[in-house]
């Protein structure tokens, strides 16, 4: 096989191959926005301390506060606190805010 037949060759593989893998990307790329929406709507949201802090101008030791008298519903990872976002909003429409 001669050099221009190989390249003629190659360049047929490349034009298959873009017929194949184009339309599939395109279904990925559907595929990861579906999950992108899905998992907006099903994971919570979740603040750390320093969120409250930033958001809702909470100093430290009202969350701490909050948090012992369980006001502040959290979930703790290690050392860190975690309040979900949902839960925080409930909170807040409840008093008022």
């Amino acid at each position: 096989m001669g050099k221009e037949e190989k390249e003629k060759r190659h360049e047929e593989m490349i034009i298959i191959l873009k017929k194949v893998l184009l339309p599939l990307y395109s279904k990925l790329d559907e595929i990861e926005v579906k999950l992108v929406s899905s998992n907006n709507n099903k994971f919570p949201q979740y603040y750390r301390n320093e969120d409250l802090k930033k958001v809702f101008g909470f100093s430290s030791n009202t969350i701490v506060k909050y948090r012992q008298t369980g006001i502040l519903p959290y979930t703790k990872m290690g050392d860190i606190f975690l309040y979900e976002a949902s839960k925080i909003e409930k909170l807040l429409n409840k008093n008022g805010h």
